[in-house]
């Protein structure tokens, strides 16, 4: 708790619940006496996105429209981690109702960094006053979970959960340096989380190292009766095995990820990680992913489709914002949405209300849905042909100053930024992004791992392996020097 007030200038929390926290740490420091903990995240600190609702703690999804909201249920994943003992910090930042790839447009102000004012950062960056540096030289964590991103980036938590829509855990996990794992769509409970897109929204989870993710999707995954979409199997949690032979495997490498904008840092990278498959004796062969040129296209339709549907709720009559305009019930509806959204939703809800019209629903709709099956059937194919695991980048550059990255608007940012995870969440399958190395800048860049359906432990042993063999190095925040010793100390005996 201190950590998060003497990190708060990276604004990754809108809500600490201190009082709540404290009670249940001291819970599991009597059950710890006792040696009877919960399971195996007792004690263990976690944030939570705040588009999850949680009772009792403000719920905002970072937006006018919510300000104040407090859910009078938690959300099944919430549930799962406090029935586990797990102490719930507080609640992390995002761009409004999770519409964005840079944490930028929440109505709380953008997420900073942490990397932004880590030695690694500062070496590398051109000496300036250092007033100008500090204000105009901080880059962006990525979106829409760079609350959550930031969160375990800056050792404030050791596990927080994002939800991935079209990448927004595994996006913000690359430019932190950290774990980011989308599970595959049915494994976890959406039940509770503020929907955006249905038929995409996964809750995800970003942590410091594969192993965590391990933990933290065994506490989380299974049915849940109160979501149909979830899946009826009983989910057995898994522990990674340390000893992990690769050699058997097939490593795909889509060509179509060889996207325009792709820097070249992050291609050389790409290039050595399949190397590094190769020399450990794993086959590496070239794939192809046709569809995947018309997917952000595909994603946009489909995405501000069901915006528009799920925004619908937002009507100022049951809860949350309601404008003060009394002419007629459509005027309030009207006022309510103008004044509770940003121009971010508004336009979404817009686009996807154009697309849903009577005469344009066979041409955008429809034609969308059709071309999602064609998308997923790549991957069917692929994993089909004796593909394991596919291996790409997961953005295209490092991150950017939020002073270039404010240039574009939302829309153009968003499409960019999640051309390379967003074909995943239309297949439904389960992705990682790990840290790979650092950038010419000192900037965290992460690359991707895709699986089969449902075949998380193999996913994540093999995103184990890759963590071992690139040995990621530690952030040096200076501004949290002083808790470096018991925090690392702390994280040598856990793993």
């Amino acid at each position: 708790l201190s950590l998060i007030r003497s990190t708060a200038f990276l604004n990754a929390y809108v809500t600490v619940a201190e009082e709540t926290a404290l009670k249940q740490a001291e819970e599991s420091e009597k059950r710890y006496r006792r040696g009877q903990p919960l399971g195996v995240l007792d004690g263990i600190p976690i944030a939570v996105k705040d588009n999850f609702n949680t009772a009792g703690i403000e719920t905002t999804c970072a937006s006018n429209m919510l300000k104040g909201y407090i859910s009078p249920y938690n959300a099944t994943v919430v549930q799962k981690l406090l029935d586990q003992g797990a102490v719930l910090l507080g609640k992390t930042n995002l761009d409004e109702f999770a519409m964005g790839s840079g944490s930028t447009d929440g109505i709380f102000g953008p997420v900073r960094n942490p990397w932004s004012y880590s030695r690694q950062y500062k070496e590398k960056t051109l000496p300036k006053s250092h007033s100008e540096n500090e204000e105009s030289n901080w880059v962006i964590t990525g979106g829409s979970s760079g609350g959550s991103a930031a969160a375990v980036s800056s050792f404030t938590c050791f596990a927080a959960l994002g939800s991935d829509t079209g990448g927004s855990t595994r996006n913000p996990a690359a430019h932190c340096g950290v774990v980011g794992l989308k599970p595959t769509y049915g494994l976890i409970s959406r039940h509770g989380l503020i929907p955006l897109v249905n038929s995409m929204d996964v809750p995800g989870i970003l942590t410091r190292c594969v192993d965590d993710a391990a933990v933290v999707l065994g506490s989380l995954a299974g049915h849940d009766p109160k979501d149909s979409t979830t899946i009826q199997d009983t989910f057995k949690p898994f522990e990674l095995p340390n000893w992990i032979d690769v050699s058997k495997l097939c490593i795909g490498i889509p060509k179509e990820y060889h996207a325009p904008g792709l820097s070249s840092e992050i291609l050389a990278l790409w290039s050595k990680a399949a190397d590094l498959f190769k020399d450990a004796g794993a086959k590496v062969i070239e794939v192809s992913l046709p569809h995947t040129r018309y997917s952000i296209v595909c994603y946009h339709v489909l995405c501000t489709a069901e915006v528009a549907s799920n925004m619908a709720r937002f009507d100022g009559l049951e809860y949350g914002y309601r404008a003060d305009m009394n002419k007629s019930t459509e005027s309030m509806y009207a006022a309510t949405r103008r004044e509770g959204f940003n121009d971010v939703v508004r336009g979404r809800i817009l686009s996807g209300n154009y697309f849903l019209l009577k005469q344009n629903y066979e041409n955008y709709f429809i034609k969308a849905q059709k071309v999602r099956r064609l998308i997923a059937n790549d991957f069917v194919n692929v994993f089909g042909s004796g593909v394991d695991i596919l291996l790409t980048p997961t953005t295209l550059t490092d991150a950017v100053p939020y002073m270039e990255f404010i240039k574009e608007d939302n829309r153009t940012r968003s499409a960019q930024d999640d051309i390379l995870t967003q074909a995943v969440n239309m297949a439904g399958l389960p992705a990682i992004s790990i840290p790979t190395a650092l950038s010419k800048r000192g900037l965290p860049v992460g690359l991707q791992f895709i699986g089969h359906s449902f075949q998380e432990k193999q996913l994540l042993t093999v995103a184990k392996w890759f963590e071992k063999q690139v040995k990621f190095p530690m952030i040096q925040l200076e501004e949290v020097k002083r808790h470096e010793c018991s925090i690392f100390q702390h994280q040598k005996s856990v793993t």
